[in-house]
């Protein structure tokens, strides 16, 4: 998107030979344009683009889940981080006593 976005205002500022721009080649304006067709192409092809859509379905998905579930009047209930237990209620307090093999401490 930046390379697109320079591209466009070099482009307008070549046109209306505006500042050291007018002096440049054509090919040096242009070149942000080849560059954004070359990232997008490599974006395609490591699957950047379709991860970063799936993630923002995904998102739209847990959002929606939790507006449907505040409105049934339910309270929705704490993400869990990526580590998993990150978010949880589990304290350290909680764990049970004893030895490995679960006999009650002496």
């Amino acid at each position: 998107m930046a390379f697109l976005i320079l591209g466009i205002v070099l482009l307008v500022l070549k046109f209306f030979e505006f500042g050291w721009v007018a002096g440049w080649p054509w090919w040096v304006v242009l070149a942000p344009f080849g560059l954004a067709v070359l990232w997008w192409a490599i974006a395609d092809s490591i699957g950047l683009t379709q991860r970063r859509a799936m993630q923002k379905m995904e998102k739209r998905k847990t959002d929606r889940r939790e507006r449907q579930l505040e409105d049934l009047g339910l309270k929705p209930r704490p993400r869990r981080g990526v580590r998993g237990l990150r978010d949880s209620t589990f304290q350290a307090d909680d764990a049970p006593k004893g030895d490995q093999r679960g006999k009650p401490p002496r």
